[in-house]
Order: structure tokens, then sequence, then C-alpha cells
């Protein structure tokens, strides 16, 4: 963090360019659930209504278009990409993405599985009998996929083995999320729910940059290298710093409110200024009051009911709008 008021100044400056490339600041704002993601490339959906949270705050105005993105069009897909994480991801992007996360993931998922007595062969049976089964009776549901994995391989219904299977086949690309089967998300064959892969880039590591640093910037390498999971010196190998558009004068401050987990606290090494009342440790990244990027409280649902706790300066007007936006999206 720079010093003095022209520091002061600077870090306000990269914390509005970088709120306006999130569209989550500057009036920036995408209408359909993949423009969104045109933009920001990839919003973190280890918790699905967290992901659809975060594409609203981003424009997205009904719990609805969520659905129809994934489900009807397509557009928007949900896989374990950057950290081994959870994301939605354009779905034209999702092919390429799995090539070079896939191995990886799985790669780095192999002492744990080796914990859980899930040896390669074993995997790769696992793999194929997943296979089968989603492509003769799919979609499946987790619970649906774990009795055929304890009745066709023996592996426990109860404990992690299971859905470290159903995962890794999702990491080689032969399975992934579906529709949801009865109020669960459901696994489909990749073949069948995604049939055309789109166009895969020269070089991936380099397209994941220049699709990062649009999301994301001003950002460095090392951001880069927090944000990708790749190895620094592969991040650093691909990075071509992008300069950001001039921004506008100045105007009244831009108030959204943030999910759990989104991916504005994660893309860059100092965490975009998020303090202890936001990221109070142990991986938690509470929901957000951000004006113009900056947190100035959080917010819970209790009850269903919106309740927001500020702690910093935001516009009592535009608070109340923005808190009359996700009540309108929860309960339509």
């Amino acid at each position: 963090m720079t010093g003095g008021a022209g520091g002061k100044s600077a870090d306000v400056r990269i914390r509005r360019l970088r709120a306006r490339a999130q569209l989550v600041g500057e009036g920036a704002r995408a209408g359909e659930p993949v423009d969104v993601l045109e933009q920001v490339f990839a919003v973190q959906a280890q918790d699905a209504g967290a992901a659809a949270l975060g594409l609203r705050a981003r424009g997205v105005r009904e719990w609805g278009q969520v659905a129809a993105a994934l489900e009807g069009e397509r557009s928007v897909f949900r896989g374990w990409f950057m950290r081994g994480t959870l994301h939605l991801v354009p779905a034209t992007d999702a092919r390429w993405l799995l090539g070079l996360y896939g191995p990886r993931n799985i790669a780095a998922n192999a002492r744990r599985y080796r914990e859980l007595g899930l040896d390669d062969a074993l995997c790769e049976r696992a793999e194929q009998l997943l296979l089968k089964a989603v492509v003769e009776h799919g979609p499946l549901t987790r619970a649906e996929l774990t009795e055929r994995l304890t009745r066709g391989l023996g592996i426990p219904a109860k404990g992690q083995a299971a859905i470290h299977l159903i995962s890794r086949a999702c990491l080689a690309g032969l399975i992934c999320h579906g529709p949801e089967k009865g109020g669960e998300q459901a696994f489909v064959a990749l073949g069948d729910w995604l049939p055309e892969a789109g166009a895969v880039p020269g070089d991936p590591v380099a397209e994941l940059a220049r699709r990062y640093g649009r999301a994301y910037g001003p950002a460095d390498a090392e951001d880069f290298a927090v944000w990708s999971g790749l190895p620094k010196s592969m991040a650093r190998a691909a990075w071509e710093p992008v300069a950001p558009d001039p921004l506008p004068g100045r105007r009244e401050a831009d108030v959204r409110l943030l999910p759990m987990y989104d991916g504005h606290w994660l893309g860059h090494r100092d965490r975009n200024g998020a303090d202890g009342r936001i990221r109070p440790g142990g991986g938690q990244i509470r929901a957000a009051v951000v004006a113009d990027g900056a947190a100035v409280g959080t917010w819970s649902r209790p009850g269903g009911t919106v309740r927001i706790d500020l702690f910093g300066e935001a516009g009592s007007v535009a608070v109340e709008a923005e808190q009359a936006a996700v009540t309108r999206f929860l309960h339509p």
C-alpha cells in the first residue's frame, strides 16, 4: 500500500479500475450471465447460491436467467478450474480450461487419492463406470452415482472417496455438472452436454493471462499466479501488462452487495484491501457491501430478510436500492 496523499489517491484509482473491470463499480454492468462472464471470465461457484448472487451484483436481474444460462442455453458451465475450485465460466471456454486444469488438479489431488485408497487402476475403472452410468441413465445425482460406485466397485457410501471419484471423472473431461434433478445437482456426460468444443487457443496459459488481465486489472504477474494457481514461473512467462482505459470523472459511489466467496477479493495478492471483517480466517469470505470496490459493510439473510451492517460510508439511497434489488432477485 502506498503512503501519503498521492499514494492514497493512487490506491483509490487502482481500486476503482479493478471494480470497473469486475463489473462491481463505476456503473459497469452486464445484462446476461454469459455477458458477465465474458468480462470477468469466472465466478467462484462452490456455493451455487453465492455464484448466482455474484452474477446479480454484476448486472443479472433475475434468478431465472442464471438457471436458463446453465441448463437451457448451456452458455455457462460449472467446473473445477483455478486453484481446484468450482467456478462458472463461459461454456465456449470450458474445454480448453479442462485441458489446462484437469491434469493439474488431478495431480494436485494425488496424495488425497492415495489416502482414500484410490489407486490409478481403481480411478480409471470408476471413471468408465461413471461415464457409462450417465450415458445410459443420466442425469444422475451425487447420491445415485455413489450408489453405483458402491455396488460396482465397493466404494464406501459414506466418506469422501465417492465424491473424489466423481470430481476426478469431471476433471478427466468425461462427465460434468448438468441440470438440477429433484432440487439437487446432477451429472451428465460432457460430450452430450457440450457437444461443440469452441475455439482452442494456441497458448492456453497466455489466453488465461489475457482474460485475467481484462477481468482484474490493474494487476501483475504475481497477482495472476495467485489467482490462477499456476506456478509463478509459468505465470510470469505468459504475463503481458494490460493498460486500462481512463476513468471518468468522479461520480456518486457505486454500491453493490457481493456474496460470500466473491472473486473480487481473490484476484490479487493484496486481496483488494479486504481485512478481517471480510476475511476473518479459515478460508471464509463474508458477503460484503462495497462502494466503488471498497468494503464498507457486510450483509446477511437471517430468516430470508436482507440485513446490512455498515462499518464505512455509503449513500443510504444506493444501499437501500441494492438491498431491494437483492430481495427481488431472491424472492421474485
